[in-house]
C-alpha cells in the first residue's frame, strides 16, 4: 500500500498541477492569504509547499516582495527539451500498444481536437500536456512520471510566455494523433522517431517565439 504524501508535498503537487494546466502565469505573484484560503491549509504548510517548488525551480522568492512563479530562461527551455527527448522517445521505443496509458493518449487527442475547433488554446495546451505525460507513463516508472511532472510544469510556463498560443499548439494536435496511431499499430520505433521530429519542431517554435518577444 502506498504511503500518503505529507501535506506540504500534496499542496506542492496541487500547485504544480495548476502550473501544468496554465492556470498560473510566468512572473505571477502568489498571495499567501489567497492560496491558503483557496487550498484550505495553514500558511505554514503553504510556505513549506512554496519552499519545495522553489527548490524545483518553479517558484522564486524575492525578499520583502513575496513568492512569484518562475520565468523560464532560454537555457532552461533547451534543457527541458533535452530531457523530453530522453524520456518520451525512450518510453515510446519500448511501449506496449495495449498499455492503459494509450487510452489516456487517445482521450487527450480527442479532447484536443474538440477544443481546437472551439479555438480554446489553453485547453488544447492542457490536452497536449496530458498526452505527453501519458507517453512517459508508458515506461511504467513512477519515478520517471513524477520527474516528468516537474518538467511539464516548467514547460507550460515557457508556453505562457508566448503571445500566439494558436501558433504554438495548433500544428501539434495532428502530430500527436499520428504518434498515437503508430503506437496502436505496434510501430513503436517509428513512433519514437516521429516524437523526436515533433520535439525538435516544438523546441524551435518556442525558442523563435521567445526571440521575437526579446527584441
Amino acid at each position: 500500500m502506498t504511503e500518503p504524501l505529507p501535506l506540504a508535498d500534496r499542496v506542492a503537487k496541487d500547485i504544480r498541477d495548476l502550473l501544468i494546466t496554465g492556470a498560473l502565469a510566468p512572473g505571477q505573484r502568489l498571495s499567501e492569504a489567497a492560496f491558503s484560503e483557496r487550498l484550505d491549509i495553514s500558511r505554514n504548510s503553504l510556505r513549506e509547499a512554496f519552499r519545495l517548488l522553489t527548490k524545483d525551480g518553479l517558484l522564486r522568492h524575492e525578499a520583502n516582495r513575496g513568492v512569484f512563479v518562475s520565468v523560464p530562461s532560454t537555457d532552461s527551455i533547451i534543457d527541458i527539451y533535452r530531457v523530453r527527448r530522453m524520456l518520451e522517445c525512450g518510453a515510446l521505443r519500448q511501449a506496449w500498444p495495449k498499455h492503459p496509458a494509450v487510452a489516456v493518449m487517445r482521450g487527450a487527442v480527442e479532447h484536443a481536437r474538440k477544443q481546437h475547433d472551439l479555438a480554446d488554446w489553453r485547453e488544447v495546451g492542457s490536452a497536449n500536456m496530458k498526452f505527453h505525460a501519458a507517453v512517459v507513463d508508458l515506461s511504467d516508472s513512477s519515478r520517471l512520471s513524477d520527474f516528468y511532472a516537474r518538467v511539464a510544469a516548467e514547460l507550460r510556463l515557457s508556453f505562457g510566455l508566448l503571445k500566439d498560443p494558436e501558433q504554438l499548439h495548433s500544428p501539434f494536435v495532428d502530430m500527436n494523433a499520428q504518434i498515437l496511431e503508430l503506437v496502436e499499430k505496434g510501430e513503436v520505433v517509428e513512433a519514437a522517431s516521429q516524437m523526436e521530429l515533433y520535439l525538435n519542431l516544438s523546441e524551435r517554435t518556442v525558442l523563435k517565439a521567445l526571440e521575437r518577444i526579446a527584441r
